[in-house]
């Protein structure tokens, strides 16, 4: 038998109790939702909470895939708890839960909640509110562990820890694991299931590397090198929308001023975490009035604009890790209607985040097609 918390070896993870027909999985989705079901399901070890990761790319519907194991658990009188780490992602999953539980008691807790004090079946919380808990729930969800403020806080990690009861179960979901936990998933010590797929079918779009001289360099020179003018102008001529992601918010002025004498006629934008008006441009950029909007990380994930490309400059810069830069391209491709969408990294020189976050998309996209879970290719 294996230990607790140790992936079974040899066993195929079939669905329980037929719980998953109603939730209208694609078949990874169901795939990795019925693991995380056995997982659920098997008797606990006395050892603490038992630990599960759901490693999906962007795209792949995460939420969709926390259903069953949410309604497996108030099924059996437990209380659940979702932590994710935006107050607006809360506010977005919220009518979400409550349409897929309507007769289930919902606490959805951020800063300046009015609901602070309401006792739920299932509670819907930012990660700052983690702290507020003690060994109150049988299935805790940790979405995005890899984000800011949860990434490398030991306080929230504790208040994670210590929320859920030490016979239950915590689901870590990601696109883009932590290190520690991909090394331990790879070692067979941390139970999971990958889904490898987005919803569409299609594979994730691999990122291109170009060489390019710095940000700086361009703003100071006032021109843009010719290999990076050329392919956002083969996106513009695609109709795409186009992120081009930069390190630093001090350049982002004078790199938007830069692209507009470069491309005039193409409306462009800037934005980042100091940018008052950042939902306004977002929504702009969604609604094609924006065709380009220069910004930093605070895009980096949360956000889907259909058929668009991705730039990322200065890639080799130690602010864009490997999960940062699979984060801002999983962006792009993302609508059935533009599947494929470009990717490109722009830098000085290659590094290795760079070299690992391309072969990460590869594998998935390898994992894909060795399951059966790519659309077949078009014969012409």
């Amino acid at each position: 038998m294996p230990r607790r918390g140790e992936a079974p070896r040899g066993t195929a993870l079939a669905p329980t109790g037929g719980g998953l027909a109603r939730w209208g999985l694609s078949a990874a989705q169901s795939a990795a939702a019925a693991a995380a079901l056995a997982f659920l399901a098997r008797p606990p070890a006395g050892e603490g909470p038992g630990r599960f990761l759901l490693w999906a790319v962007t795209g792949a519907g995460k939420t969709e895939m926390i259903f069953p194991l949410l309604q497996h658990t108030l099924d059996r009188g437990g209380r659940a708890l979702v932590a994710t780490p935006r107050r607006d992602v809360v506010l977005e999953l919220a009518p979400r839960l409550a349409k897929a539980f309507p007769d289930t008691s919902l606490a959805t807790l951020y800063g300046g909640s009015d609901e602070r004090w309401k006792d739920a079946q299932l509670t819907l919380a930012t990660t700052h509110q983690l702290m507020r808990f003690y060994q109150g729930f049988d299935l805790v969800i940790i979405d995005e562990l890899d984000a800011f403020p949860y990434h490398n806080d030991p306080m929230l990690a504790h208040a994670a820890a210590s929320s859920c009861k030490p016979e239950g179960n915590f689901v870590y979901l990601s696109a883009t694991p932590p290190a520690r936990l991909q090394r331990e998933a790879a070692q067979g010590k941390l139970t999971h299931a990958k889904v490898p797929v987005r919803f569409h079918r299609h594979p994730l779009p691999v990122p291109r590397l170009i060489k390019m001289i710095t940000v700086a360099e361009c703003i100071k020179k006032r021109n843009l090198p010719s290999a990076l003018k050329t392919n956002i102008q083969i996106s513009l001529e695609r109709d795409a929308q186009v992120f081009v992601f930069v390190t630093r918010i001090a350049q982002i002025e004078a790199f938007v001023n830069l692209m507009r004498r470069t491309f005039p006629g193409i409306h462009i934008e800037g934005t980042s975490s100091q940018d008052p008006d950042r939902a306004n441009k977002v929504t702009a950029f969604r609604e094609r009035t924006i065709r380009l909007l220069v910004t930093t990380t605070i895009l980096e994930r949360g956000v889907t604009i259909p058929r668009s490309d991705v730039f990322i400059l200065d890639a080799d810069n130690g602010l864009f890790d490997e999960a940062s830069l699979v984060q801002m391209a999983g962006r792009a491709g993302r609508s059935m209607d533009d599947p494929a969408g470009r990717v490109v990294f722009a830098s000085s020189r290659r590094t290795r985040s760079q070299v690992k976050a391309v072969a990460q998309i590869r594998t998935m996209n390898t994992i894909a097609r060795r399951k059966g879970y790519l659309h077949p290719p078009s014969r012409t």
